[in-house]
């Protein structure tokens, strides 16, 4: 089979730079794992270090924001891959990802669940740097993230259910450092609420085509009021994330801490006005703006 040109492989929403140097099979392996797509790297790597930040571990154990670093990459792409097997014939019928590598036919079924071990190898290296019970956190994760690729068919929140997964981290963030605890449950709660409403923005753009394959999103399930529901989504998380902050630094108003990221998703529901594919991508991918303000206010009061 005569591999196409990276042009071909890629996605409208792919990122142009380095991958495309890489030899041409190569290129499909990085874009399987979505290495020429980091916003979701970002959105799973920065739940990791809220958690670990708030529960004042950047201060004891800085080199645990490496090692996470790392595994949000390998993790990330191994959980794209296995999604990308999962939904291979859904994927060809929707446009943005009928040219994703296994869904085309460019990779095959078996080299592609081979990659998501090597992947996942990397993340067992990065899991051994835990303690114990962080380990056995982040090994939970593991029977959502299988599940998740399936909530598209059965539920028309699966947007709901990735949140859950995507902000894990929060979790073992915490854990690696402290105990569990009230506050880390919120943080938690917080970013799956979070998740919910950049990614039922990010759903926008394939409303046509999955209502033509059958494919369940939170977008098509709210229709008219999606505005609305992502307002609602930002300010449950807001309020989560603020009981938090508060638990854990016993003073009301280190809500203010929060101060910029309301105005950052403000803004993103003031944008949702104007709704079509390019607006609804630069609003998911300014989410990683979104969540290193998340961060710094957990920063700010983990350190204090």
């Amino acid at each position: 089979m005569v591999t196409p040109p990276a042009s071909a492989n890629a996605t409208p929403d792919a990122v142009k730079g380095w991958i495309d140097w890489l030899p041409p099979r190569a290129q499909l392996y990085a874009r399987l794992a979505r290495l020429d797509r980091p916003a979701g790297t970002w959105l799973l790597f920065w739940p990791c270090l809220a958690g670990l930040a708030l529960s004042g571990g950047i201060a004891q154990a800085p080199q645990l924001i490496a090692w996470f670093g790392i595994g949000s990459i390998a993790m990330r792409g191994a959980g794209c891959v296995w999604n990308d097997i999962v939904d291979r014939d859904l994927d060809a019928q929707v446009e943005r990802t009928r040219d994703r590598p296994v869904a085309s036919g460019r990779i095959s079924v078996k080299a592609a669940l081979a990659f998501a071990v090597a992947l996942s190898l990397i993340g067992l290296v990065v899991l051994l740097q835990l303690r114990p019970l962080a380990q056995a956190v982040a090994l939970v994760s593991l029977i959502p993230v299988a599940a998740y690729p399936f909530m598209k068919r059965i539920t028309w929140w699966p947007q709901a259910w990735l949140g859950l997964t995507f902000n894990w981290g929060a979790l073992v963030g915490w854990v690696a450092v402290a105990e569990p605890s009230v506050a880390m449950g919120l943080l938690w709660a917080g970013g799956i609420a979070w998740t919910l409403g950049y990614d039922t923005i990010y759903a926008l753009q394939d409303l046509e085509d999955d209502a033509l394959a059958g494919i369940k999103s939170s977008a098509r399930r709210l229709g008219s009021a999606t505005r609305a529901g992502v307002a609602i989504f930002y300010a449950i998380c807001v309020i989560l994330w603020g009981a938090a902050l508060v638990m854990v630094s016993g003073q009301w108003f280190a809500v203010a801490a929060l101060a910029p990221l309301v105005a950052h998703l403000g803004w993103q529901v003031a944008r949702l006005g104007h709704i079509d594919p390019g607006i609804a991508l630069g609003l998911f991918r300014s989410n990683r703006a979104a969540g290193a303000l998340w961060v710094a206010a957990c920063a700010a009061v983990g350190l204090a």
